[in-house]
């Protein structure tokens, strides 16, 4: 059993990832995509995968509307979003429309909620659905009332004549009325016409999360349900050796314990005695454990090391060319996605069809994987998302889903609550990868950059479900499934070379991907993937370009941006910041700027921060940060703000004190002790976000766009502030100290 993936394993696990692959009809070089590359019909959106449009939008005879999606609510507004887009389209109140999320059962298959994917695809597709269905109801309303289409109005889901006579939905839906493909026009509503668009419309999920009713799967309580635990092994390379059962059988309220290879659970009664079980079974249990994993202390060194597969992803002009040189080494630890809430998964075996609640990122996917993991059919098996406590990116949703199922058929007719508990959280977690990145730039004696050589090295960002060996069941079970082999995601979104061919205009340019099959912690995919790193390199540079050769550091990326909507996020940023007329109070202010266009493809994102930095301690204080942000229309500006915030503060975290620990057998970093995140009192004082709207225009995802921005500013504010480039993450107060001398 192993889950740090060397060559051979993938080698011998290749044949998985074709057939899951296939069964699913996804494309392995995409993050999100359920097609099989391209367009199939011409149709905007997750539609082209989904053209019929009560797939979207269903009316029954009441008149109510509801709306169906196949991503996934994960704390970024989504629903609410979505309903906004459905009831301007649909002229339907929004407080009358209802929402299912990704179902297999239900939904379309939209595949992976990420990427900053959600409004783009699934947004797109509703709202382009929702027009489509409110123009074949005028239609229809037309010709009952024997009225030209065109002298109909449309408003609160009812459709009114000249003469004052109406009609509502309910009255004119029939069985097929919108069992029909969708066209490859939309008659949308006007921006100057929105009442619901681009308006801050409360969250609807807010509510439950404040006032702590039921908002989780963690909080999701079903008839007769058992609770569940797992004993996991204390190492990736950890065998069962020996377990005495004995001990944890005799405690009141196990139901029973499940042994399956090294596969280890109890179920019980009550979640207490889950807990008390699952401990003493853990006690009982002796594993053959080896060193396996890599030297922490120079983890950098090691990812380089490793052999890659190499793929020039940029060449042009005449690199080479010579002037004042930058050159500099930047690296990332293996960061954990920390959730506050563990892990949890609901399941039910239950004649013949398994159920599953979960908080994956991709039902579809989780389906066919435990399908897989179980030698079931497909079909037999459902996943349902339920919203999960601390949940983005591919955190252990997933693995509680897959330890649930395993119990559950255990325990026919049973519901199986299993959550894991925190160290296994930690220990478990698939981690955003570590990187490193390698860039040389030179600036020449016009003040233009004349050179830019830029490499990274990193693992895959994409060991989602799909094959059955991404599950840690799926590989400790005696049956255990081949390991998924390594994925790597193709430009222009790109996985650990995210974002790392620049925005600016370099006409000397080259950029190697440097990817790297072994893969010594188990790593997938964390926000922005590699974007995070690659843009806080390529600002630092930009920055310390600018420095050498005395120029402004604003005016000098806009020298180098010809992209018209980035030059409008700097300037804005700079402008609200009041950059040109900062000013340091004392010795330990520092200013810093950093900007990207997430993935170069999608929302622009422009920060400017403040900091403090006390010499004698190393400690960063962050005072102020002002972002800009172009995302294209805007559905809920309230909603943007959320997220550009998150992203921000996520990003100081990351920045100033994440980082896995781990010795060369296990992960140590197993609790918050150990993984240090930012808390309330590190937050800044002030964070203002402000929106480039841009009326009628597509829908560009925002959800990860600050992350490398805010990176960039806050590792360019040290460097005004200590006269130091700090390059090796986190930026930690021991770190700083040491590099100040202090």
């Amino acid at each position: 059993m192993t889950f740090a993936i060397s060559r051979r394993s993938a080698l011998m696990g290749a044949g998985a990832l074709v057939v899951a692959f296939r069964l699913s009809h996804v494309d392995a070089q995409t993050e999100t995509g359920t097609g099989e590359g391209g367009s199939k019909h011409g149709l905007p959106g997750s539609l082209d995968d989904t053209p019929r449009l009560d797939a979207w939008i269903r009316v029954d005879a009441s008149g109510a509307v509801t709306i169906l999606t196949g991503k996934a609510e994960l704390g970024q507004g989504l629903k609410t979003a979505l309903l906004q887009v459905a009831a301007e389209e649909l002229k339907v109140p929004f407080d009358r429309l209802s929402l299912v999320t990704a179902d297999t059962a239900r939904t379309p298959n939209e595949g992976y909620t990420a990427a900053s994917h959600s409004m783009q695809d699934s947004g797109t597709a509703i709202r382009h659905a929702a027009a489509q269905a409110r123009e074949i109801l005028r239609d229809e309303a037309a010709r009952r009332l024997g009225v030209d289409a065109r002298l109909l109005q449309v408003r609160n889901g009812r459709i009114f004549a000249p003469n004052g006579v109406h009609l509502g939905y309910g009255e004119l839906i029939g069985d097929q009325l919108l069992s029909v493909d969708a066209s490859r026009t939309s008659r949308l509503t006007a921006p100057a016409d929105f009442t619901v668009m681009n308006r801050p419309v409360p969250r609807i999920d807010i509510p439950a999360k404040v006032t702590g009713a039921s908002a989780y799967v963690q909080d999701l309580r079903l008839e007769g349900m058992l609770h569940g635990r797992v004993v996991r092994p204390p190492s990736y390379t950890a065998t069962l050796r020996d377990c005495d059962t004995g001990l944890a059988e005799r405690i009141s309220g196990i139901v029973k314990i499940v042994r399956d290879g090294n596969f280890l659970g109890v179920l019980a009664d009550g979640e207490w005695a889950a807990v008390q079980g699952m401990r003493t079974l853990a006690a009982a249990t002796t594993w053959n454990e080896q060193q396996a994993l890599p030297d922490s202390a120079n983890l950098p060194a090691a990812l380089m090391n490793l052999p890659s597969r190499d793929t020039t992803i940029r060449d042009t002009g005449r690199p080479g060319q010579r002037g004042i040189e930058v050159e500099g080494t930047f690296s990332r630890p293996y960061l954990t996605h920390g959730s506050i809430g563990p892990s949890c998964a609901i399941a039910q075996f239950k004649d013949g069809t398994l159920t599953i609640w979960t908080h994956t990122q991709g039902v579809f996917f989780l389906r066919n994987a435990i399908a897989g993991m179980l030698r079931m059919p497909v079909e037999s098996v459902r996943c349902i998302h339920a919203e999960g406590a601390g949940c983005y990116g591919h955190n252990g949703a997933d693995d509680a889903a897959a330890d649930a199922a395993l119990l559950a058929l255990a325990i026919p007719g049973r519901p199986v609550r299993v959550q894991a508990m925190r160290e296994q959280e930690h220990a478990w977690d698939p981690f955003g990868p570590g990187m490193v990145v390698k860039l040389r730039a030179t600036v020449g004696a016009d003040g233009v950059v004349a050179d830019w050589h830029h490499e990274v090295w990193s693992q895959s960002h994409m060991m989602r479900p799909g094959p059955p060996g991404t599950l840690i069941a799926a590989r400790l079970k005696s049956d255990a499934s081949p390991p998924a082999p390594p994925v790597a995601l193709a430009q222009p979104e790109g996985g650990g070379d995210r974002n790392a061919v620049p925005l600016y205009a370099l006409p000397n340019c080259k950029v190697i991907s440097h990817f790297l099959p072994d893969m010594p912690l188990r790593g997938s995919s964390m926000r922005s993937l590699g974007g995070y790193l690659n843009v806080l390199s390529i600002e630092s540079v930009l920055d310390e370009l600018a420095i050498r050769s005395d120029q402004d550091p604003v005016s000098f990326r806009l020298r180098h941006m010809t992209d018209p909507r980035a030059r409008d996020v700097i300037e804005t940023a700079a402008s609200r910041f009041g950059w040109a007329a900062r000013a340091k109070y004392s010795k330990s202010t520092g200013f810093g700027f950093g900007f990207a266009r997430y993935k170069n493809l999608e929302a622009w994102c422009a920060v400017a921060v403040e900091i403090d930095l006390a010499r004698p301690s190393g400690v960063v204080r962050v005072r102020r940060v002002v972002a800009a942000v172009d995302t294209g229309q805007v559905v809920n500006p309230d909603g943007i703000r959320n997220q550009v915030e998150g992203g921000i503060l996520q990003s100081m975290s990351w920045t100033l004190f994440e980082r896995v620990t781990f010795d060369r057998t296990r992960v140590t970093s197993v609790d918050w002790s150990a993984y240090p995140i930012l808390r309330f009192d590190s937050v800044p004082e002030s964070i203002e976000v402000h929106i480039i709207d841009r009326p009628g225009d597509a829908f560009y995802g925002v959800a990860e766009a600050a992350q490398g921005p805010a990176g960039a500013a806050i590792a360019n504010a040290i460097r005004d502030a200590a006269g130091v480039r700090m390059q090796d993450l986190p930026f930690t107060s021991a770190r700083i100290r040491k590099a100040i001398g202090a």
